[in-house]
């Protein structure tokens, strides 16, 4: 039912990012209308946003980390796997998230950092070449960087999508990315030791164990199957008023829409579904009545066939059905224990008629 080849089991150590949750509660119809986009969140990744239907993320493998070595400073080497993205899935964007950490001595101040007001550069590069050699640096090219403030925490975002859409496409070998911080004016034994205060790219370079699942580095993709609309286009279009269906003067078992709160709990779908916890799908019931009034918006072979019924038993009457519909967003963790966000169509009942 939702494009998934098997029903998500996800273990107790599957990690919902908090990004994520920021996303669903920003463009989620079952949310806040007024929730702003995520302080963290870069332009080019709201854009991206209000044309995805589908929003993926992806922990980096552990496994594969590895210092690297590149004009002779040291970097950050990690992979990301990306083969759970399906090859209807069109990626039209991608952001790299990295955590960049102000870590405090035990006097209150910056640990071997610049004075107030340094700041230091971030690259990241696309590594589409291993060396033949080991001694050989990898090939690489910019995909962004940025110059930032030294005394600042804060999540950064860096616009990765030409390398996305690029192995995801089956254009390109995906090796990774590297991550390299700039201080200027230092040496090589310096500038090692700031990336490791500075940016969050590997478990074993952090003592806080516990906040690494959420502070770890984090690639979203923005894709669209060509189903439906955009998660942002179902929070506008699902704030428009229901219009409503019941009317005084029909018969009160004629068709119409009824209330139906699914509870995902109920039919244990809570294990994979992150939010919301359930939602209004409302259901279609009641008499199609000869002869058919105009409100039950009925089609021209409803209104015959309903005619004919009222000679001829053995023939149905029209049946009650919806007759609009519209989506809603789920979050959940899929197969692969990957969070998605995504836009499915036809899952709420607007309106009813006889059909």
């Amino acid at each position: 039912m939702f494009g998934l080849g098997r029903r998500p089991t996800p273990s107790k150590q599957a990690v919902v990012p908090q990004y994520m949750l920021d996303l669903y509660r920003m463009h989620s119809a079952n949310g806040d209308h007024s929730a702003r986009r995520p302080r963290s969140m870069g332009r080019h990744a709201e854009r991206a946003a209000s044309r995805a239907n589908t929003i993926r993320s992806f922990h980096h493998e552990e496994a594969m980390e590895a210092l690297a070595s590149l004009k002779g400073k040291t970097t950050q080497q990690f992979y990301f796997n990306l083969t759970s993205v399906p090859e209807k899935e069109l990626i039209t964007s991608a952001e790299l998230r990295i955590y960049r950490d102000q870590v405090m001595a035990s006097n209150g101040s910056a640990a071997g950092h610049a004075p107030a007001g340094g700041f230091h550069r971030i690259n990241i590069y696309e590594v589409f070449g291993l060396p033949a050699s080991g001694g050989a640096d990898p090939l690489v090219r910019l995909l962004d960087t940025r110059l930032v403030q030294d005394s600042l925490s804060r999540w950064e975002s860096f616009d990765v999508s030409p390398a996305v859409s690029k192995w995801t496409s089956g254009k390109g070998r995906n090796h990774g990315f590297m991550v390299e911080v700039l201080h200027p004016g230092e040496g090589d034994g310096e500038r090692e030791q700031r990336q490791k205060r500075h940016v969050r790219v590997s478990r074993s370079l952090h003592q806080d164990q516990d906040s690494w699942p959420q502070m770890r580095p984090l690639l979203v993709t923005y894709g669209h199957d060509g189903r439906g609309d955009s998660v942002l286009h179902t929070r506008e279009k699902r704030q428009a008023p229901l219009r409503k269906q019941r009317r005084k003067h029909h018969h009160k078992a004629s068709c119409k829409r009824h209330a139906l709160y699914v509870d995902f709990s109920d039919v244990g779908w809570n294990e994979w579904i992150v939010a919301p916890p359930g939602y209004d799908a409302f259901y279609c019931h009641g008499e199609c009545p000869f002869p058919l009034p105009d409100h039950l918006n009925a089609t021209n072979h409803a209104v015959v066939q309903t005619l004919v019924n009222s000679v001829n038993s053995n023939i149905p009457k029209a049946c009650c059905v919806p007759t609009e519909l519209s989506p809603i967003s789920l979050l959940y963790v899929d197969e692969y224990e990957k969070v998605t966000l995504k836009n499915y169509q036809d899952m709420v009942v607007d309106g009813c008629g006889c059909r």
